[in-house]
């Protein structure tokens, strides 16, 4: 348990680590990505389109690897559950079994796809690594500069001096190869390696016919057509000085191999010269080996027949301790049944007794329920006679107050005999004036008649006066 909770703390800090280290790589294609974005803006807007199709369909295959890790651990649990409730019948066994078999297929079907996918993984990660390859190379190219370039394609066309031992042992056409080689600038015609195999697969596709210059000129940027045609016409020179090489070759390894053979026939002959020698020493070894055989043979048979007397032996003493296990075994038996008569006679007893008690319990039950019926019952009784009291004093009360609201109305009445008037309406009363009116004008003299004497003015200051 504790290597595979340290194999687990150190999963997880790995899968820590790189997500560390891809939150950084982010981070790091964003910024090398979109700094100058406005520059290559059409470049960068494919960019981010292909970025973003990989993060939908990353997030979906993770969606995807969830639900699937949900669903085995969904079935792992059921199948906890079913462990703890375990019935030892057929049909339960076929039951664990079916839901155990399907969560193994389920883990094997989904060990089997990340597997596949990581294949796919590595196959296009390696791909990828080997374009990389070949863009850094080019790019290395285009940083040495057209220079470099000159003075590799102007590079002197005199024949190397071939050493004189070379020349004597190798074949006249494997010579030209090289010295044709040595002339054009190497096996890629003085062309760099880029160039050179896109030339190859270009003219391979259309299997060297002419109709390949327009499709070549495509992929090979900074070369004209009249450098394709020179190329085309070095390649041909090339393959037909090389299948003269391979011919050649071909005729020396035959040659070789004719001579390898007649020195083997020699060889065999002097190689069944000594199997003769050692077969005869091979027979007197056997007869040596024959002799240790039966010497072996007679020691084994000592010791079988020492063994067997020791397996007799050991067979008695085995039969003896058999016979001691059975009287053994009886006696435990016998005390076993013994135990298991005293059991259940104890066993008996306890039932009777139990039952006893039972009866007991219930006749002191039956008891005490008639008791609280009898109670129950003059409890009831008592409730009774207390509302029919209530009943009676409430009619009373009625009663009473029905009487005295009788003689209330009886009062009323004549009460309002003794101050009951009869009046008749004065219709002229309305246009009189009314008592406090008339009071009101019995001192004041009428102004209209007497004559207005003076008109009163306000007061003159004394200081105004005269002017």
């Amino acid at each position: 348990m504790k290597a595979d909770q340290a194999k687990k703390v150190d999963f997880i800090r790995t899968a820590e680590k790189l997500k560390t280290q891809l939150a950084n790589l982010e981070k790091d294609k964003n910024g090398h990505l979109y700094n100058r974005k406005s520059d290559f803006k059409v470049e960068y807007s494919l960019l981010e389109e292909l970025e973003h199709s990989m993060t939908v369909s990353r997030k979906t295959e993770k969606a995807k690897i969830l639900q699937h890790l949900s669903k085995i651990q969904n079935n792992v649990k059921r199948l906890q559950q079913q462990l703890k409730d375990v019935k030892p019948t057929p049909e339960f066994v076929d039951k664990l079994k079916e839901m155990m078999e399907e969560v193994e297929n389920a883990v094997n079907a989904f060990k089997e796809e990340q597997r596949q996918i990581y294949e796919q993984l590595l196959k296009e990660e390696k791909t990828t690594i080997n374009e990389l390859s070949v863009f850094e190379r080019k790019v290395e190219l285009w940083a040495l500069g057209s220079s470099t370039s000159e003075k590799v394609l102007k590079l002197p066309s005199a024949r190397v001096s071939v050493d004189k031992t070379l020349e004597n042992h190798l074949p006249e056409e494997v010579l030209e190869f090289e010295r044709f080689l040595q002339r054009t600038g190497g096996r890629q015609g003085g062309w760099d390696d880029y160039d050179h195999q896109n030339f190859l697969k270009v003219w391979t596709k259309h299997k060297g016919r002419l109709s390949y210059i327009d499709e070549a000129l495509e992929y090979l940027c900074g070369r004209t057509k009249e450098d394709i045609e020179k190329h085309d016409k070095w390649y041909q020179e090339f393959l037909i000085l090389h299948e003269r090489k391979k011919e050649s070759i071909k005729k020396w390894k035959e040659k070789q191999q004719q001579e390898k053979e007649g020195n083997l026939k020699e060889k065999e002959k002097s190689e069944k010269m000594l199997k003769e020698e050692w077969l005869q020493h091979e027979e007197a070894q056997k007869q040596k080996a024959e002799e240790e055989r039966k010497r072996q043979k007679a020691a084994i048979e000592a010791w079988k027949k020492q063994k067997a007397i020791a397996f007799a032996m050991e067979q008695a003493s085995q039969v003896k301790l058999e016979k001691e296990k059975e009287k053994k075994h009886q006696k435990e038996h016998q005390r076993q049944c013994h135990m298991k008569l005293l059991l259940e006679r104890y066993t008996l007893q306890k039932k009777e007794k139990e039952e006893l008690e039972k009866l007991e319990k219930e006749k002191r039950e039956e008891a005490e329920k008639e008791e609280r019926k009898r109670i129950a019952a003059e409890e009831i009784t008592k409730f009774q006679e207390r509302d029919l009291h209530k009943l009676e004093l409430r009619i009373l009360q009625k009663q009473a107050k029905e009487v005295e609201k009788r003689e209330k109305e009886k009062r009323l009445a004549k009460l309002r005999e003794k101050v009951e008037t009869h009046l008749t309406r004065d219709w002229s009363r309305l246009y009189k004036p009314t008592k406090g009116w008339e009071e009101r004008i019995k001192g004041v003299a009428p102004t209209a008649s007497e004559p207005l004497l003076r008109i009163p003015r306000r007061a003159v200051p004394a200081w105004r006066q005269g002017l």
